[in-house]
């Protein structure tokens, strides 16, 4: 008897490990199907008879995108009483506006004081442009780059966590570090009520502590859907970027690399210390002997250098180890352009403009106001500056390994940097 109980229990217990084990798996490679994909698949000309089985399974699929239609087709608040409840906050800070020393105000460039946006003469017709020329290049063949042929499906759900929902207002948000990430997912925020201060959803997006904002339980992204909708998540993921307003914001590539550099390593940042500056300082710059904590190091006047940065990029082997940093990541890797047919695409450049017109498009500019935070700041200056110290060749590469984002978003190619 003793026997049978002991094999009974280690049945359950290896029962509930290979449930975790197909749930971890199926969260890391997306719907899939247990079949192999490359990042440059293309649909097949002919497809195979479907079995009995597979029709079955087409026709519960099909019925399924109907009563999902249905759900969503009442209205995207009907679909945010079914997606979770909003997360309490923990007491915050005296104040949302962070007290920031000099240096780290410098290197953040925040700017807390309010100022009317200046409209561009035709902001429409500047949206359609963006639009018109990111559809065109997805769809030129002649422009090539990794995973631009690749499906949406072939997405795996681990590059999905950047699309933040929010259902109360139909909106989708793909959120690119070093663009202004911080404010707008401070908007999704109070736009979503997915997060509570005692009580009562946040109303005000500079209320909102920092910790808070960046803190991935906060909001609802895509790449948690499998584990709340379970096999119906990619399809319902669909139903919502087919009905919902898609926005991104975006950064001169270049630019967007030196805010990086700064943020994480001319401030005491000790995660990033630890995980890139140590490994960056020995591998290009010699050292053998470094502090165990970052206010050490910043002490004995160990940082890693913008040269050793570009170093770590260029390196064929950082990749092999592990996919780039969100932060220095390229954009279409983050948001998935040529899989997703963007409603709105907004510049840094433009910030101020483009963040009214998509409140306005987005119905909610009487609800809020998009915060201004960042003072404004000459592009091709930064460039010149930091680059002067970079070999040409390293300039080079480095263009190439951005070119995508550069053509695909409309940002000329820096010739003065490239050029002998």
């Amino acid at each position: 008897m003793t026997q049978t109980r002991l094999f009974g229990l280690w049945l359950v217990l290896g029962s509930v490990l290979m449930i975790l084990a197909i749930i971890v798996y199926w969260d890391n490679v997306g719907t899939a199907y247990f079949s192999l994909h490359t990042s440059f698949s293309r649909p097949h000309p002919l497809e195979p008879l479907p079995t009995p089985g597979q029709g079955a399974e087409r026709e519960l699929a099909s019925d399924v995108g109907e009563v999902l239609e249905q759900l969503l087709g009442a209205g995207p608040k009907r679909e945010a009483a079914v997606s979770g409840k909003p997360t309490e906050a923990p007491p915050p800070p005296a104040s949302g506006r962070p007290a920031l020393g000099n240096l780290e105000e410098s290197v953040r460039g925040y700017d807390w004081s309010t100022h009317e946006a200046q409209q561009s003469p035709d902001p429409d017709g500047r949206q359609a442009e963006r639009r018109s020329a990111l559809r065109d290049l997805c769809a030129n063949a002649s422009f090539v780059f990794p995973s631009k042929e690749r499906s949406f499906d072939d997405i795996p759900n681990y590059e999905l966590n950047h699309l933040i929902v929010d259902d109360r207002h139909g909106v989708i948000y793909c959120y690119v570090p070093k663009v202004a990430c911080t404010n707008w997912k401070r908007v999704m925020i109070v736009l979503s009520e997915s997060l509570l201060d005692r009580g009562a959803p946040y109303r005000d997006p500079l209320d909102i502590p920092r910790e808070y904002v960046h803190n991935s339980s906060t909001h609802l992204t895509f790449n948690k859907f499998w584990r709340r909708y379970g096999r119906f998540s990619r399809h319902l993921m669909k139903v919502k970027l087919k009905k919902y307003t898609k926005f991104l914001f975006v950064r001169d590539p270049f630019v967007r690399l030196i805010s990086a550099f700064r943020s994480k390593f001319e401030l005491e940042n000790e995660e990033f210390y630890r995980k890139f500056a140590i490994p960056m300082l020995r591998m290009y710059s010699n050292h053998t002997s470094l502090p165990a904590s970052v206010r050490d190091a910043f002490s004995a006047g160990l940082k890693v250098s913008f040269s050793n940065f570009i170093q770590y990029l260029l390196d064929p082997h950082t990749e092999k180890l592990a996919p780039f940093n969100e932060h220095w990541r390229q954009v279409h890797r983050l948001c998935h352009p040529c899989q997703i047919d963007y409603d709105f695409v907004g510049k840094l450049e433009t910030l101020d403009q483009d963040a009214a017109q998509l409140l306005r498009l987005l119905k909610v500019d009487k609800l809020l106001h998009f915060p201004p935070s960042y003072r404004n700041r000459t592009a091709s200056s930064w460039e010149e500056d930091w680059f002067a110290q970079i070999p040409l060749a390293w300039r080079r590469q480095l263009y190439k390994l951005y070119e995508a984002d550069f053509v695909l978003f409309g940002y000329p190619k820096p010739e003065n940097l490239l050029r002998d």
